[in-house]
C-alpha cells in the first residue's frame, strides 16, 4: 500500500531543546470559518451595545453616545489583535477551529505582531471581501496573507488532542509478556499497519477489496482464522502488535538487517503511551487556560513532562515510527513549546513604556522618512493652493459640494461673530468621539497601503494635501482663509503630523519591498514591520488627543488667543513627546 501524497503546508521549526517541531499550516477554510466565526461575535457584543444605547442612552446625553461610537470602533478594529495578542494567538473563533497564530519561529505571538498582522486587514480586504487576503493564503507556501508576512506570523493547527483510530490502544502488560515473537515479516507487518490506520478512511468497497488480497497473501500461513477479512486483519494487526511490543520485539527481521524502527519504536509506543496521555491532558488544560491555571508545583512537572516528550518525539523519527505516532508526538510537543515560551503577561509599565517611549523614539528613528512624507503632503498643498487662487473658477470642479456651501456661508457667520464650525455643548463629547475614530482608520488605511510598495501611501498622502491646499485657496479667494484656519490651528499640529507619520510608516514598507538591501524581502519587511508598529502606536495616540482639542475646542466659542494657546500647548508636547524617544534611543534601550 504506497503512502499517500501529502498536500498539508508544514512548518518546521527548531525548539531550544533542540528538537524539529513540524508545525501544519491551517488551511483556507478553516481561517475563513474563524472569521465568520469572530465576525459574528463583533457583531453581536455592538449590536447588544447599541441595544444598551437606545435603552439607555437618553438618560445619559451625548457621553454615552460617544462611549458607544469609541467602544464599537475598538471592538471591530481591536478585536483580532486583543485575543491573539493577549489571548495565546487565538480568538475565539480561532479557538474553535483549532487553529493559533505563532510566529515564524515556533514562539507565541507578541502583542505588536498581532496587531500589526490586523492593521494591514485593510491591505488584505482589497477587494472586497478578502479576495487578496484569500489568493494568498492559498498560494504562499506557508499560507500567509500580507498581514502574516509583515508581521513574521503564520497560522497553524493547535489541536494536542489525537482522533480516535489514529495511534491504537497499547495491549496490556500481560499480552506483552505472553505474545511471543513476531511473526510477519517488516514488509508484511508495514502493510498490514497502514491498512489498519487508514482503512477506516476509505471507501467501504475499496476497503473490503483491500482487505480481500492482503488476507489472500497471509492465508496458508493463517488456515483457521475468521471469515470475515476485516476481522481477521483486525485480529492479526492486535496479536502482531503485541508481538513487537513484548520482550521479543526486538528479533523482527529488519532489526535482524541491523535496520532501525520495528520493535524498537512499538516498546516506546508501549513504555510511553500513558505519560503521553498524561500530559496530553495538562497540554490542553495549558491550551485552554494557559499555565497561570496550573499550582506553582505543577509547573516544575509540566516543564520535566514536556521536555521528555521531545526527547521521546526525537527517538521516535529515529526509529521511524509509524506516522500516527510522530503526528500525536508532534502536537503534543507543539502544545508544550507555546505554552512554556508564551511572552509575559502585558502589565501598565510596559504599555506605558510602549507608548510614551518606544512609539516616539519609532518616529526619531524613521525621521527622515517621516520628513518625506511631509514633503509629499505639502508640494500638493501648495500646488493645490496656488493654482486655486490663480484659477478660481476650478473651485467649482475639485472641491466637494459641502465644502463650496461653507465657503458660502463663511461670510455671513463670519459677520455675525460664529467661527468656522461650533457645536452645542451637549453634543462635542459624540463629536469628539467621532472624529479621533474617523481621523484615526484615515491614518491606518493610510499606513496598510503602504504595503503596495508604498503608492497607496502616496496617494492618499498627495490627495490629502492636494485637498487641503485647493480648500485653503478657495477660502482664500472669498477673504475667509483666517476664518477657516482660525478653526484649524488648534488641533491641526498634532493632526497634521500624525499623518505625516503614518505615511511614513507605510513608506517604509514599501522600501522593504523595493529595497530590501541585503536582506531578504520577508525579513527586511519582518524588521521594518516592528518598527512601523512602534510609529502607528504614537499615531494613534498624537490623534485621540486631537480628536479631544477638535471636539471640545475647535468647535467650541472660545476665543483666538485661547485656540493659539492650546496650539502651542500641542506643539510643546509634542516636542516633549519626540524628545522623550531620543532620550530612548540615546540610552540605547530600542527593542529588536
Amino acid at each position: 500500500m504506497s503512502e499517500p501524497t501529502d498536500f498539508r503546508q508544514h512548518l518546521e521549526v527548531e525548539t531550544p531543546e533542540h528538537v524539529i517541531l513540524d508545525y501544519e499550516i491551517a488551511g483556507l477554510g478553516s481561517r475563513a470559518l474563524a472569521a465568520i466565526l469572530d465576525t459574528l461575535i463583533i457583531i453581536g457584543w455592538v449590536l447588544l451595545l447599541w441595544m444598551l444605547l437606545l435603552r439607555f442612552g437618553p438618560d445619559l446625553g451625548s457621553w454615552a453616545g460617544a462611549v458607544m461610537v469609541l467602544t464599537s470602533f475598538a471592538s471591530f478594529w481591536g478585536y483580532f489583535a486583543f485575543f491573539e495578542g493577549l489571548r495565546g494567538g487565538q480568538t475565539p473563533g480561532k479557538r474553535r477551529m483549532g487553529i493559533r497564530v505563532v510566529r515564524d519561529t515556533g514562539h507565541p505571538v507578541t502583542f505588536g505582531a498581532a496587531a500589526l498582522r490586523n492593521v494591514l486587514r485593510i491591505a488584505d480586504a482589497i477587494p472586497p471581501p478578502y479576495l487578496l487576503g484569500a489568493l494568498l493564503v492559498g498560494i504562499h507556501p506557508r499560507g500567509k496573507r500580507l498581514g502574516d508576512m509583515v508581521a513574521g506570523t503564520v497560522v497553524v493547527r493547535d489541536q494536542p488532542a489525537i482522533q480516535a483510530g489514529e495511534t491504537p490502544p497499547a495491549p496490556q502488560t500481560g499480552e506483552l509478556e505472553a505474545a511471543g515473537v513476531p511473526e510477519l515479516t517488516d514488509e508484511e507487518f508495514h502493510f498490514l499497519r497502514e491498512f489498519s490506520e487508514r482503512g477506516p478512511t476509505l471507501p467501504e468497497e475499496v476497503r473490503g477489496r483491500l482487505a480481500a488480497r492482503l488476507t489472500a497473501r497471509l492465508a496458508e500461513r493463517y488456515p483457521t482464522r475468521p471469515p470475515d477479512p476485516e476481522l481477521f486483519l483486525a485480529t492479526l494487526y492486535r496479536d502482531e502488535l503485541a508481538r513487537r511490543r513484548g520482550r521479543f520485539g526486538s528479533r523482527s527481521a529488519g532489526e535482524a538487517r541491523g535496520e532501525p524502527g520495528g520493535g524498537v519504536a512499538e516498546r516506546l509506543v508501549a513504555r510511553k503511551a500513558a505519560r503521553w496521555s498524561e500530559f496530553q491532558a495538562l497540554a490542553e488544560r495549558a491550551t485552554k487556560s494557559g499555565l497561570d491555571s496550573f499550582q506553582a508545583s505543577e509547573l516544575p512537572d509540566f516543564a520535566a513532562r514536556y521536555r521528555e516528550v521531545a526527547a521521546d518525539l526525537a527517538r521516535a523519527r529515529t526509529y521511524r515510527a509509524s506516522p500516527a505516532v510522530l503526528a500525536r508526538l508532534e502536537r503534543l510537543v507543539a502544545a508544550g513549546h507555546n505554552a512554556l515560551y508564551r511572552d509575559e503577561a502585558h502589565t501598565g509599565r510596559q504599555v506605558w513604556r510602549f507608548l510614551a517611549r518606544e512609539c516616539p523614539a519609532g518616529i526619531i528613528q524613521a525621521r527622515r522618512t517621516v520628513l518625506l512624507a511631509f514633503l509629499t503632503f505639502s508640494f500638493p498643498a501648495i500646488a493645490g493652493y496656488l493654482l486655486l487662487k490663480e484659477r478660481p473658477a476650478l473651485a467649482q470642479q475639485v472641491i466637494p459640494a459641502s465644502m463650496l456651501d461653507r465657503a458660502e456661508a463663511g461670510t455671513q457667520r463670519q459677520q455675525s461673530g460664529k467661527g468656522y464650525y461650533e457645536a452645542e455643548a451637549e453634543s462635542r463629547p459624540l463629536m469628539a468621539s467621532s472624529i479621533m475614530t474617523n481621523n484615526i482608520r484615515v491614518a491606518l488605511s493610510c499606513f496598510a497601503s503602504g504595503i503596495f510598495l508604498g503608492i497607496g501611501s502616496l496617494v492618499l498622502l498627495g490627495y490629502n494635501g492636494l485637498a487641503l491646499g485647493t480648500i485653503s485657496g478657495h477660502f482664500g479667494n472669498v477673504g475667509l482663509l483666517g476664518y477657516l484656519w482660525t478653526f484649524v490651528i488648534g488641533h491641526g499640529v498634532l493632526e497634521l503630523f500624525a499623518i505625516w507619520v503614518a505615511g511614513a510608516a507605510g513608506f517604509l514598507l514599501g522600501k522593504a519591498i523595493i529595497a530590501p538591501g541585503e536582506l531578504s524581502r520577508g525579513e527586511a519587511l519582518v524588521l521594518t514591520g516592528r518598527l512601523a508598529i512602534r510609529m502607528i502606536g504614537a499615531v494613534i495616540v498624537l490623534l485621540v488627543i486631537a480628536g479631544l482639542i477638535e471636539g471640545f475646542v475647535s468647535a467650541s466659542t472660545v476665543p483666538l488667543g485661547y485656540r493659539l494657546a492650546v496650539s502651542g500647548a500641542s506643539l510643546f508636547f509634542l516636542i516633549a513627546y519626540l524628545t522623550n524617544g531620543w532620550l530612548y534611543l540615546r540610552r540605547g534601550e530600542v527593542p529588536a
